[in-house]
């Protein structure tokens, strides 16, 4: 591993948590570095076709694959393939070099050091660059260095530099003394209470000097420029992190305390350290799904960096999570934005589809990969042997849906700036993309997209949300093509928007849709905190009217307020049968600092912010997001992949407990027979009486929102209902509904089509 490398590499790795705070659980070791594997491994690496000649065999092969000689041979092979064309792109640094300017570090490091007029304005603005691509890859020391030397040049040398310049100087050498002090305290000793706003006593940061350093910049910025908003909110921060928050800041520079007050709600945990799960990463994806078939729930994650390895958590009850990525035959998987999951061979256990390459146009095609799930609990990269190894392009999201209504699940993949893919499943024939024949190659930056039947025809529909042009509603006409009907439809904004999902949030039994604006400022930060700026397009809530048509009810449901929003998803906090969601904010810019949001539904009318009062407020980075009951204890966990794009902004991932509510709940795994074996797209009808009063509830199989994945079992909150009068079950493939009546809450059932005997 060269030089550079490992240095990239140790930016993150080496920010392990304090002992008293760090899981229980043994570290392993750090997958980026090839000591330890085996030199077999090694010499088939060195003689691999990488990229060229897909198809061919590798004439050795990792010892553990060779060894489950059950394995069909082209299984084998194409898992090598994988491997071999994922450390071909690490090895390219590509990431590096594309993204935060490796290659400019390199060059810079050496025009400084031979230059002899240390004054010019040309040599302090080649500082300025170093120093923000020295923060990008995790060394805020190194990059003060050299903020610091640009403004005491100014000092001794007026005019070298323009105001606006050093101004952002100023703002740049803030942001890297924060930074400092959040790796300090937040990263290296992450506990409960690290970057919770507003922050309380357990989240203080015990070494100071970095939010000293960063107080005294942002002051003396805003003396210069006393609108600068993101100096004040940051400014704000510090005085929190040093638990000096209202009363040290300046009285016209404080943000008000009462801003950081939400709706009364009881506060959940972040319990993440506890379970073996505060990894630190950057930004990536989870999947959380019963992979094993033991009854409990498992969390597969990744980080989008071509060294990062993917990461297994198997759920071992009361003892927690253990991980077991090598078990699980993941070694040497690396990178992943997004991923979900589905059993798409029908066989019984859950698969996963991994994505790359999102945000990387310049860098070259990453190929995403298809972990089949062989039923033991082990994975194998099957991208190849399926077809899906041909084209790849660079995304971040897909969902999984039966579009031709055939019984097997197909695969729509939202790719940026290139056309977007439908793999239809042939079974043993593999995939194919019919995503031109079938009309719906979008062609746009496609960030999020969502499968449903919103006209009532039995055949889904997809929505995709694109960043910096319409979203498209493309309705299945049922032959294999479909037709964008958004504009007339009345769903195409917001325009800049990112994560989505259908959904039933008032429970009236038709799908509803949601999508999250994506401006990429702190324009939401300064609207809501500070009282000032331009108020930035926000989300869009789309109430479903049956018909295929939607009506903006965003204002009336109280969701005006601008969040930047990335990994995000939905499920039922305090199980009253009504959906909740959760948003993770920010944006790659080291700027991007603003509390991830949630939303409470009240009964379907309105979403109420509990974000504060719950516990919820992180500032770092949110990423992909699960809703799910980790620890079985009938009500749903909030699972969140922390962390931003740059090493330097990695983050430990969150685990909030929640603390119960006292409503019943119901536990629903469908299997699809004729319909696919997960029943994506499948309904339940639930009939209760909830306190006297006949209620409907209505759940649509998948795994939620468009950047992280929750179980597809489906865990219903029934409020104080103390008997469920009647389950109904649709399959669409059959059109043919299962009825069972006088249901026990607290109950965990498993129906299978066209077997009405409930298990």
């Amino acid at each position: 591993m060269s030089d550079a490398d490992a240095e990239l590499r140790s930016s993150f790795t080496s920010c392990s948590p304090c002992e008293e705070t760090w899981h229980r659980k043994p570290r392993t070791r750090d997958c980026a570095s090839l000591s330890g594997w085996s030199p077999r491994w090694l010499i088939a690496v060195a003689i691999a076709p990488f990229f060229a000649g897909c198809g061919a065999e590798v004439s050795e092969t990792d010892p553990e694959v060779e060894a489950a000689a059950q394995v069909p041979a082209e299984i084998v092979t194409s898992h090598q393939q994988m491997l071999d064309v994922l450390l071909r792109v690490h090895s390219l640094r590509l990431y590096e070099k594309t993204f935060w300017g490796q290659d400019t570090i390199d060059t810079e490091v050496r025009r400084l050091a031979a230059r002899q007029d240390t004054r010019t304005a040309d040599y302090l603005h080649a500082c300025i660059n170093l120093g923000r691509r020295w923060l990008w890859m995790g060394k805020p020391a190194k990059a003060s260095e050299l903020f610091d030397r640009v403004l005491q040049t100014c000092e001794k040398n007026a005019g070298r530099l323009s105001d606006t310049d050093r101004n952002f100087v100023l703002f740049q050498a803030g942001r890297a003394s924060l930074r400092e002090g959040e790796n300090q305290n937040c990263v290296k000793c992450n506990n409960a209470a690290s970057c919770l706003i507003p922050i309380q006593e357990a989240g203080f940061h015990q070494e100071k000097a970095g939010s000293q350093g960063a107080i005294r910049y942002f002051t003396q910025l805003l003396e210069l420029e006393p609108d600068h908003g993101p100096a004040r909110w940051l400014l704000n921060i510090a005085y929190m992190t040093l638990g000096e928050y209202p009363k040290s800041v300046p009285a016209h520079l404080v943000i008000p305390e009462e801003r950081f007050v939400s709706a009364e709600f009881p506060r959940f945990t972040n319990v993440a350290g506890d379970y073996g799960l505060n990894i630190v990463s950057c930004s990536g994806g989870v999947c959380t799904e019963d992979f094993d078939s033991d009854g409990d729930l498992d969390i597969l994650t990744s980080a989008w960096l071509s060294s990062d390895q993917i990461r297994y958590f198997e759920n071992r009850g009361k003892e927690g999570f253990k991980e077991t990525t090598k078990d699980t035959n993941l070694t040497g998987i690396y990178g992943g934005l997004n991923s979900i999951h589905a059993d798409y061979d029908n066989d019984g256990d859950c698969d996963a589809y991994v994505l790359r390459g999102a945000w990387l146009k310049e860098a070259g095609m990453i190929p995403n990969s298809l972990l089949q799930n062989d039923g033991t609990g082990r994975f194998y990269d099957v991208t190849f042997a399926v077809g899906m190894g041909k084209e790849h392009f660079p995304t971040q999201t897909a969902v999984w849906l039966d579009f031709d209504n055939d019984g097997d699940l197909d695969l729509y993949v939202g790719n940026e700036d290139f056309p977007c893919q439908l793999f239809e499943n042939l079974g043993a024939r593999g995939f194919r993309d019919v995503a031109a024949k079938a009309g719906v190659e979008n062609n746009g930056y496609t960030k999020g997209v969502t499968a449903g039947d919103v006209n009532g025809d039995n055949f889904p529909d997809l929505y995709v949300s694109n960043l910096r042009s319409a979203n498209r509603l493309y309705i299945n006409n049922r032959n294999g093509t479909f037709t964008d009907t958004a504009e007339s439809a009345g769903v195409q904004n917001p325009i800049h928007s990112f994560p989505t999902w259908m959904w039933d949030f008032d429970q009236d039994g038709q799908l509803d849709i949601f999508v999250a604006g994506y401006a990429a400022t702190l324009a939401s930060v300064e609207h809501r905190f500070l009282a000032q700026g331009e108020h930035v397009d926000s989300c869009r809530l789309y109430r479903g009217l049956g018909d295929g048509t939607f009506q903006d009810v965003t204002a009336e449901a109280g969701l005006e307020a601008y969040s930047t929003a990335m990994g995000s998803n939905f499920g039922d906090l305090n199980n009253d049968g009504f959906p909740d969601f959760y948003l993770g904010t920010g944006y790659p810019g080291y700027d991007g600092l603003m509390p991830n949001a949630m939303y409470l539904n009240q009964e379907g009318k309105r979403f109420l912010d509990v974000t504060f009062s719950g516990g919820f407020g992180h500032l770092q980075k949110g990423h992909s997001v699960a809703f799910a009951d980790l620890d079985d204890d009938g009500d749903q966990d909030i699972f969140e992949q922390m962390g931003g794009a740059f090493p330097g902004d990695a983050a430990a991932n969150a685990l909030y407990q929640n603390p119960g509510f006292g409503n019943n709940w119901v536990r629903i795994r469908l299997e699809g027979r004729r319909t696919n074996r997960s029943a994506i797209g499948a309904r339940v009808h639930l009939t209760i009486m909830d306190q006297g009063q006949p209620r409907d509830l209505y759940r649509w199989v998948g795994t939620g929102g468009s950047f992280g994945a929750g179980p597809l079992r489906l865990e219903v909150g029934l409020g104080r209902a103390e008997l469920i009068k009647r389950l109904e079950v649709y399959w669409p493939v059959t059109q043919q509904t299962q009825v069972f009546e006088d249901l026990a809450v607290r109950g965990h059932y498993h129906i299978i089509e066209d077997d009405n005997v409930l298990r």
